[in-house]
């Protein structure tokens, strides 16, 4: 299994990042390299507790689906979701919010645990080219919501 975090430093308050963050409009354009789209559950709009949304995307040349739930919702600084169907034995993703040192900005973390599975065939994946690949997934994520929160804070930008 692997686990990660990233800390992203966003000039707009939390509710707001938090918000976006629950898009699955903004989610999807920040995943246009891949082809995301949505396939069921949500298609628009904000996610709240309980809801679903199952995801197509074309990841390493290979086509997948992953319908995932959103399990925690403390609005505006927590959520988690889980994957509830899909390519992985474990996915969960939490994401946590609070104000920065200024109490204009958000600090973003995002903590990731994720499993291939197959066993050893991928653990092996995962230390190979997984763990790396879904980081910089994540870092595109945030700077797509960074750039969007951002520019709702600063309609000249």
């Amino acid at each position: 299994m692997i686990r990660f975090e990233t800390v992203t430093h966003i000039a707009a308050p939390p509710e707001a990042v938090f918000d976006l963050s629950l898009d699955v409009d903004v989610h999807t354009a920040s995943m246009a390299g891949s082809s995301e789209r949505i396939v069921g559950g949500v298609r628009a709009g904000r996610m709240e507790l309980g809801d679903t949304v199952t995801w197509r995307a074309r990841h390493f040349g290979v086509p997948w689906r992953m319908t995932s739930r959103i399990s925690a919702h403390q609005r505006p600084s927590h959520f988690v979701d889980e994957q509830v169907a899909g390519p992985f034995a474990r996915w969960v993703h939490a994401h946590d919010f609070a104000p920065d040192e200024s109490g204009q900005g958000t600090v973003m973390r995002d903590t990731v645990e994720f499993a291939a599975p197959f066993g050893p065939l991928g653990r092996l994946a995962e230390a190979a080219a997984l763990g790396r690949y879904m980081r910089r997934l994540i870092d595109e994520r945030n700077d797509h919501i960074r750039s969007v929160a951002e520019a709702l804070g600063n309609p000249t930008a």
